[in-house]
């Protein structure tokens, strides 16, 4: 039988974790595959010496792997954008199936790119490019088929969740982890990606099209970053039973489909709360099945390769590479539903207030946020330090639409006796 004949472009460090497991598992991905699978062209700037390109044509321009007659699947692990969607739609127009890791180039290009392999009868799969070596993608588009998804939430950057896991087990400051993880490859030397959700976003968006059968919309996927959690803050979390994970979650209401990254507070007795370091972990609730949740490595070369090679096999089974399973699981694409502005959210909310310490301040605030129909589910009233003239005030709500906490948060910012800014976080709890 004729072997499939894979084209990598990328031999980073997925690029070379997924030649090596095509090449070291190479008799059992055959035998589950049913043919041999070959990896026939390489395309790379340049050699790496832990790869074994023996017998393997390597080439320095990667549009010769998009256009080589002999490769039948292209695999893309250069990351970005620009080069990486013109070397898709290169390969597409070729007729070459394409496998990627890519979550940036699905999440802003997705739709036109899957439109233009429908157009050449080839699919792309994208299972490493959400939560690396957690099979996500598949348990959602065909695991959990018969279910109606009602919300997913997860830990999808593990730099992220690492700077936090870190700043609550040993009370240390967000730049210091942020230096150690840098120092440890877990974030770029520009974390921005990491630390401020966009990379989150970009795997949001892709797990609530598949969830709910909408189109990608990433550019109304609500992100807000980490950077300004502070150690009192975890530290507060902590005490109120609480901790603090840089989550996206995606809830489908009534009005529309939330789709949001932000801090949240989590109860500590969650599955989710409990799930520490770069590890990753995606909690998904059908109204069949009820809750489950996916766990494990979210990153890395092997584990990312993992992914990338199932794909594979996937496509390779398929003797004209269609699996009958539409590349966001909905055949009519759900362009009837809409994503829910953030400011129609409803959460509650964890609010740090620095207030002077003087007396009547709190029944002011009590006021502020009594006008804005918000109640105060708890409060914590600390005693100033030592030579300071303000407190930490903590406040944590019932439910409450997000235009209105975001309106007192406003009016109380505007009172004298309020330093700075309020640090605002919202709650769920996540049951499951």
């Amino acid at each position: 039988m004729k072997p499939v004949r894979i084209g990598i472009c990328g031999l980073g460090t997925v690029g070379a974790g997924t030649l090596k497991l095509l090449q070291m598992n190479a008799k059992m991905i055959g035998a589950r595959s049913g043919k041999a699978v070959e990896v026939v062209h390489v395309g790379a700037r340049r050699d790496m010496p832990d790869c074994n390109t023996q017998g393997i044509k390597v080439s320095r321009d990667i549009f010769d792997v998009a256009r080589d007659p002999d490769v039948d699947i292209l695999v893309e692990l250069i990351g970005g954008y620009d080069t990486a969607k013109e070397l898709l739609i290169t390969a597409l127009n070729n007729g070459k199936h394409v496998v990627t890791a890519n979550k940036a180039l699905i999440a802003v290009h997705g739709n036109e790119l899957f439109e233009i392999a429908e157009n050449n009868g080839v699919r792309i799969a994208y299972e490493a490019s959400v939560a690396g070596g957690i099979p996500i993608i598949k348990a959602l588009r065909e695991g959990l088929a018969a279910n109606r998804i009602q919300w997913l939430a997860g830990i999808i950057n593990g730099t992220g969740n690492f700077i936090l896991s870190e700043m609550k087990d040993k009370n240390r400051a967000f730049a210091d982890v942020l230096q150690e993880a840098q120092d440890l490859g877990y974030a770029e030397a520009d974390p921005t990606f990491d630390v401020e959700g966009i990379d989150a976003a970009h795997k949001l968006t892709i797990l609530a099209s598949i969830a709910f059968g909408m189109p990608l919309q990433f550019e109304k996927t609500y992100t807000e970053g980490i950077s300004h959690i502070t150690q009192e803050d975890v530290q507060f979390a902590e005490e109120l039973g609480y901790c603090i994970k840089h989550l996206g979650i995606s809830r489908n209401t009534e009005k529309g489909v939330e789709l949001r990254v932000h801090p949240t507070l989590v109860p500590k007795k969650r599955l989710l709360a409990n799930v520490n370091g770069v590890l990753n972990a995606v909690l998904v609730e059908g109204d069949a099945v009820g809750p489950t949740m996916y766990y494990g490595p979210g990153a890395g070369s092997m584990a990312t390769a993992s992914a990338v090679v199932a794909d594979i096999i996937d496509l390779a089974r398929a003797n004209d590479g269609m699996n009958g399973v539409p590349h966001l699981g909905f055949s009519d694409g759900g362009s009837g539903k809409i994503v829910l502005p953030i400011d129609d959210v409803m959460s509650c909310n964890y609010l740090r207030i620095t207030a002077e310490d003087k007396v009547g301040v709190m029944a002011k605030v009590a006021q502020v946020m009594s006008q804005h129909s918000i109640n105060i589910e708890a409060i914590i009233q600390k005693e100033p330090a030592e030579g300071e003239e303000t407190v930490p005030l903590i406040l944590l709500t019932h439910i409450i639409r997000e235009a209105e906490i975001n309106n007192a948060i406003t009016v109380l910012e505007a009172m004298p006796e309020i330093v700075g800014k309020i640090t605002r976080i919202r709650m769920e709890q996540l049951d499951g």
